[in-house]
């Protein structure tokens, strides 16, 4: 398993209804819910956002084959918009997207664009199989605690918590490694490399200790 980013997208809500700021890997900007949802419109509300995901997407897949072909098309616009309805007492959501060229297109062009929009990544992601997991982060003073310890770090895991997010595994196989006897092996990489990884930890089953000061 690896991440799309090495930074995760966060977000960080106040007391003030429902002004969330959305940090990402260059900068942050606030999404927010519209006046009659009981906000104050400061940004793009979620749905906003999703949609927003898929527009940007279309256009930028279609720049770039727009320009590997060397066409002569130039401005393009995009419209995307939902509804929902309720089938079989399923939610089924319906999302449309309406491409224009503002620059003339032969209609063996927009054929060829309209298949490329279609396969554009996000699209593949909203119409593929999508698994959303869900983990909140635990303080509890848990009974059960397993250390491992070398003479720079001790790692301490707490069974209960543990949600096998497999993050730790993929980020430090060395180091984590559900097949083994112990499964934690401190001494697969340094102090500074497992408190990172360990950090990273979305239940709080592993935590950290360090003995002594390493050098970096």
């Amino acid at each position: 398993m690896e991440y799309l980013f090495d930074k995760p997208v966060q977000g960080s809500i106040g007391v003030q209804p429902y002004k969330i700021t959305i940090a990402w890997r260059n900068g942050s900007f606030v999404s927010d819910e519209p006046v009659k949802s009981g906000g104050q419109d400061l940004g793009p509300d979620p749905y906003t956002l999703l949609l927003s995901s898929l527009a940007s997407c279309t256009l930028a897949t279609l720049r770039m084959y727009i320009d590997r072909k060397d066409w002569k098309i130039a401005d393009m616009e995009v419209n995307v918009n939902m509804y929902q309805t309720i089938l079989s007492g399923n939610m089924e959501t319906t999302i449309d997207r309406d491409i224009k060229f503002i620059s003339p297109v032969t209609e063996e062009q927009r054929k060829r664009l309209n298949n490329i929009a279609a396969n554009c990544p996000v699209s593949k992601i909203l119409q593929g199989d999508i698994k959303v997991r869900t983990f909140t982060q635990s303080d509890a003073d848990i009974e059960k605690k397993l250390k491992y310890a070398n003479d720079d770090i001790a790692v301490v895991w707490k069974p209960e918590l543990c949600k096998h997010s497999a993050r730790c595994v993929s980020g430090l196989p060395k180091v984590f490694d559900v097949n083994a006897k112990p499964w934690i092996n401190v001494d697969g990489a340094n102090a500074d490399k497992i408190a990172e990884q360990v950090s990273k930890c979305p239940t709080g089953a592993l935590s950290y200790e360090v003995i002594k000061e390493t050098g970096k």
